[in-house]
């Protein structure tokens, strides 16, 4: 594509192989409807499901980006981190995931029980159960509150139960930001910092990440404001960070404002992504 191409591109959704509600074709199928030309597909900890989408994707005609979704947690902070063009034949990157993987059935698992013991009778079996579907993790048991009346929305269970300082909130296990970006960086990928007001210290977060490997910063996140987009692409062009840009979809009605290609991620910025990723490519 040449520059001012019009695309409509989306670099950051989540499918039922970690706690999205579209399978992956499902997810392709309706990026194709929507007209999107350019889709990463970024689920948690886990590449399962890249092959599917990737079949799906060449009988749409639309450009699939392997992705992935890092989780580390600083002082309270979610720090997550995204990688690009992941190599989902990398059996020893696929296997650090597993292992992320399991550290979330852990974590699910002491929620369930935390909820049990405050009195919500979720269904702790249907929710582990998803777990042998893909990665697992705070959604899941935000829709079984929902399920059981104990909570409106995905965002009313997190505010009432699930986020730092409520009452089910169980930390993750240790795994730092730094490990996160040097796990992907030393596999091929592109880190990426995702969402990046949610570290609450953005200065402090870059001035960790940049030494080790981080290369992008999302800058047009679909839940922030126009101003916003304007601050974090200076803060990437200061830094120089690639940006980047999604919709952190999760599947319809997850949040408001993350409807898929809801984010006004630039033409720009996928072609700058692309040719970051084929000089590393080169590099290697």
């Amino acid at each position: 594509m040449t520059a001012g191409t019009a695309l409509r591109i989306d670099l950051h959704t989540h499918t039922t192989a970690s706690d999205g509600l579209d399978t992956p074709a499902g997810l392709v199928s309706l990026a194709s409807q929507q007209g999107l030309s350019v889709l990463a597909i970024t689920d948690h900890d886990t590449l399962d499901a890249l092959d599917d989408a990737a079949r799906a994707a060449r009988t749409a005609g639309l450009t699939l980006v392997p992705g992935v979704e890092l989780s580390t947690t600083v002082d309270r902070a979610e720090v997550h981190v995204l990688g690009y063009f992941v190599d989902r034949e990398d059996d020893i990157f696929i296997g650090r995931l597993a292992e992320l993987a399991a550290a979330r059935v852990r974590r699910v698992e002491r929620m369930i029980d935390r909820l049990h013991k405050l009195g919500y009778p979720i269904d702790g079996d249907a929710i582990l159960a998803e777990a042998d579907m893909g990665s697992i993790g705070r959604p899941h048991v935000a829709r079984a509150l929902i399920a059981i009346g104990a909570a409106d929305s995905v965002s009313d269970a997190f505010d009432r139960f699930l986020k730092a300082g409520r009452p089910a909130y169980i930390p993750r296990d240790p795994f730092s930001p730094e490990e996160a970006v040097r796990l992907l960086a030393d596999h091929g990928a592109v880190p990426v910092l995702a969402h990046p007001y949610s570290t609450r210290d953005i200065p402090g977060i870059l001035k960790r990440l940049v030494p080790v490997g981080l290369l992008g910063l999302e800058t047009y996140y679909a839940e922030y404001k126009p101003e916003q987009h304007r601050d974090l692409r200076s803060i990437a062009d200061k830094w120089g960070l690639t940006p980047t840009g999604g919709s952190d979809y999760h599947g319809k009605g997850f949040r408001e404002g993350r409807d898929l290609g809801a984010a006004p991620v630039p033409g720009e910025v996928w072609e700058r992504l692309e040719a970051l990723h084929r000089a590393r490519r080169e590099q290697r």
